[in-house]
């Protein structure tokens, strides 16, 4: 199907801001890619790299991810009451790893933007993880995916009412 030419074309994604819901936790799926799609980040280095930052990017908490050699999933909830958009925690902790990173000539370390999805219920958040913890067996990485060693959960982020 031919693509309406009358219509503008989007060069990066749209960042919604969070929508909150009564008595429900935001829950919001991210995926920020390396620049040019090269191999930078499945090492143990990275690895806490990444988890010292998003600590010290205290405003969001992270709760599972999987750091893949060229792409980084993560679920990510508000932490604060008064929390800074996605896109300005995204590129704080983005500019942090930026400024630690350990090999200066892999400069520029990101893509510019990221994808992010907003869950509205617990089933998308488990699915969602079950499909992703799969990424290293698919890519022939590892053969189980508890074998992946670039993965974890820093934060538990629950739906009311989900079991733990």
């Amino acid at each position: 199907m031919k693509k309406n030419s009358l219509l503008p074309e989007r060069k990066t994604p749209a960042h919604f801001p969070a929508a909150e819901a009564y008595n429900r936790i935001v829950i919001i799926f991210v995926t920020v890619c390396a620049h040019k799609r090269r191999a930078l980040f499945a090492s143990s280095e990275i690895h806490q790299l990444l988890i010292d930052s998003w600590h010290e990017a205290e405003t969001w908490r992270v709760g599972r991810y999987i750091i893949m050699p060229n792409h980084i999933h993560l679920f990510c909830s508000p932490a604060v009451p008064d929390y800074p958009s996605l896109k300005k925690w995204v590129q704080y902790w983005k500019a942090m790893v930026s400024r630690k990173w350990p090999r200066p000539d892999e400069h520029p370390v990101w893509q510019k933007s990221f994808w992010d999805t907003q869950f509205r219920r617990g089933e998308n958040y488990s699915e969602k993880w079950e499909y992703i913890c799969h990424n290293p067996v698919r890519a022939g990485l590892c053969e189980q995916p508890e074998m992946w060693p670039h993965q974890g959960e820093l934060n538990s982020l629950r739906w009311y009412g989900e079991p733990d």
